[in-house]
């Protein structure tokens, strides 16, 4: 059975945003757009995870989080925070929650996040369960990623990346041989309150670029001229465990 996350959002492109993100790494999630009815269906279904905006129409974020403790709802709780926004942390914690991601995020960050609070929360028998299943690994060709360990192998060699190359080279690896734009991969990676430009995102391309490039020719990123950027390898099987 998949873990189920509750996403209480009302941004309609960040909750997409978070939802479609979330069930490509297998979560079921739930998307509600406002404080009240988040806060009912937090307390009358059962969820493994709760994403909790601040700012939310009906009732805030410290609001339902105070509400969900006082009835003694002990569902692991991340809250999403302004840049800069050292209060709403310090409350947030102190209110139950168990993490905080500073807007904007990356999809990596967010999933990184996500699986350590599910890890933490886990009962002894549920993370025996996890572990005999085994680790994560999304396969295309002779390209292998390890989402959780932030990880790359590439013919059996480790190719060392930073941690937005990690988060570019994820976005694509998810979607081999299809196009993904400028625009999707800032948003995705960088968030979309980011300020730079696209080519903060061409410079992070052309480094993974010729990191796969050395001593190899199965895996690489072509660019799409006017639009964006696509993963193709030569072994066209893609997996993902």
């Amino acid at each position: 059975m998949p873990q189920t996350i509750l996403v209480i959002e009302d941004e309609p492109t960040l909750a997409r945003l978070l939802s479609y993100n979330l069930s490509q790494d297998g979560y079921e999630t739930k998307v509600v757009d406002n404080g009240s009815d988040g806060l009912q269906i937090a307390l009358q279904q059962s969820f493994d995870l709760i994403i909790l905006d601040i700012m939310l129409p009906g009732m805030n974020g410290f609001e339902i989080l105070s509400k969900l403790r006082q009835k003694g709802n002990k569902t692991p709780v991340v809250i999403l925070t302004a840049r800069n926004a050292e209060e709403e942390v310090v409350q947030g914690l102190k209110y139950g929650a168990d993490d905080y991601i500073t807007k904007p995020f990356g999809v990596a960050e967010l999933l990184a996040r996500v699986s350590a609070v599910l890890r933490r929360t886990m009962s002894d028998e549920q993370l025996q369960e996890k572990n005999t299943a085994g680790e994560k690994v999304i396969t295309v060709g002779e390209l292998h990623i390890y989402p959780e360990k932030y990880e790359v192998m590439l013919n059996g060699e480790s190719i060392s990346l930073r941690p937005k190359e990690f988060e570019v080279m994820l976005y694509l690896v998810q979607r081999p041989g299809v196009v993904v734009t400028r625009d999707d991969l800032m948003n995705i990676v960088w968030g979309f309150d980011y300020i730079g430009g696209q080519r903060t995102v061409d410079v992070h391309v052309s480094s993974l670029r010729k990191k796969l490039e050395m001593n190899q020719q199965s895996v690489q990123i072509e660019s799409i001229r006017g639009v964006g950027y696509k993963l193709v390898s030569t072994n066209t099987n893609t997996k993902k465990n």
